[in-house]
């Protein structure tokens, strides 16, 4: 089976650096850089994220935060060729916000309006990423931020809405212990909708469970893709 990593917007695909030899032993992987990350430039022209990730499939979808959001549209719009799903920290669309997060945003959004790459970069730091993996994280974020605001933000386009209660698919949920309340809410709350869910909670484990505490992860995708 074929697995396929997709990663937070704090980074690129190095962020599943400590999973891809892990899981190379049983599984064939694959880890994209989404478009405006690491070696994907930002298109110029209107572009969906949903795009990106089928030419990957068939095969299971591992995702972590926007990349879970990802990878749970894919889910919805190809349920024929995701085998199994797995969410890390997972974002869900048209979630209403706390306002620890609204505040977050608009740091960013304000830090990045004025040019400021690196401050924007901090703001994220500061607020999604332990200080021991701060240095690894940070250039990745900082390459993510140039090339997102290279041009002129193209047209995203999304699938039509799907609902996750009807996915068929074996579905395992992965939170950190540590993540921000939202994301703790976001991961119970598909848990109880989709009908084939399991729910792990890592502990320790912040917003980045896989850099966090890689081994407990690891062990948890061997154990959910080779059931």
């Amino acid at each position: 089976m074929r697995v396929v990593l997709l990663h937070s917007a704090l980074g690129d695909s190095r962020l599943w650096r400590r999973q891809i030899p892990v899981l190379s032993q049983r599984f064939e992987v694959a880890a994209p850089d989404l478009p405006g990350f690491g070696r994907t430039p930002m298109p110029r022209a209107e572009f969906s994220f949903v795009d990106a990730v089928t030419p990957h499939l068939p095969g299971a979808l591992v995702g972590n935060s926007f990349g879970g959001a990802v990878a749970l549209r894919t889910a919805c719009a190809h349920p024929d060729r995701v085998e199994k799903l797995v969410l890390v920290a997972s974002g869900l669309p048209d979630w209403q916000w706390t306002e620890e997060m609204t505040d977050y945003f608009a740091r960013e959004q304000a830090a990045v309006d004025t040019g400021d790459l690196d401050a924007a970069t901090e703001v994220n730091m500061e607020f999604w990423v332990a200080p021991e993996h701060r240095d690894e994280v940070r250039p990745q974020q900082r390459r993510a931020l140039e090339l997102q605001t290279a041009h002129d933000e193209p047209p995203l386009r999304w699938p039509e809405p799907f609902a996750p209660s009807a996915l068929a698919m074996p579905v395992l949920i992965v939170v950190g212990s540590e993540d921000k309340a939202d994301f703790q809410t976001i991961a119970r709350h598909l848990a109880e909708q989709v009908t084939h869910a399991q729910l792990v909670i890592v502990e320790g484990a912040g917003h980045l469970v896989g850099v966090d505490r890689p081994d407990a992860l690891n062990r948890v995708l061997l154990e959910f893709l080779a059931a």
